[in-house]
């Protein structure tokens, strides 16, 4: 893979640690949950000189920790772990996950559009039973992983393809490849 040019945020050194055995990469460690002005502001030049890729563990910690740095740091590159990728022990995290679950998730890294015009509606979550369905969460966690956009709860995996400009025909391919998985 190489020398990634983006700079990766992390939650912490052991996410480091990790990263650095899948890849060549500089990180920032956001130190946990607890993320300051001073990280942001760091997040802020990263972004500016060489550009940024979030990779928080697929917890709510780090989802909220991702969320908190979208908004003050537009424009943003986002990795997802699937969390069977990350667990080890009945913890999930980023450290967890192999060399090669690393690299692949850095291979389908994701660019934030937030102007973009929405493709994907609440309605094509329902059609697919992604909101709204006794299976939903399991539905949406194997969606993210195919569309590239990681596990969300319904309102965030909407939002999600259309900041990351998520297409009908990406979404419709999605959708068959999940049926086909959940029926096998």
């Amino acid at each position: 893979m190489g020398m990634i040019r983006e700079v990766i945020v992390v939650e912490g050194r052991e996410d480091t640690a990790a990263i650095q055995r899948a890849v060549e990469a500089d990180t920032i460690e956001t130190g946990g949950s607890a993320i300051n002005q001073e990280i942001i502001e760091r997040i802020k030049l990263a972004q500016e000189r060489r550009g940024v890729i979030i990779f928080t563990d697929p917890d709510h910690p780090g989802e909220r920790i991702r969320s908190i740095i979208s908004q003050h740091v537009p424009g943003c590159k986002h990795a997802f772990l699937p969390v069977s990728e990350a667990r080890r022990k009945g913890e999930v995290g980023v450290e967890h996950a192999s060399p090669e679950a690393i690299r692949r998730a850095l291979s389908h890294v994701k660019t934030e559009m937030p102007e973009a015009e929405p493709e994907i509606t609440m309605e094509d979550l329902r059609a697919c039973g992604l909101v709204i369905h006794p299976g939903a969460a399991a539905r949406r966690e194997v969606m993210g992983i195919l569309l590239g956009i990681g596990h969300a709860n319904g309102k965030t995996f909407l939002k999600r393809c259309r900041i990351f400009q998520i297409t009908r025909e990406e979404f419709w391919k999605a959708y068959t490849q999940m049926e086909e998985t959940l029926h096998e």
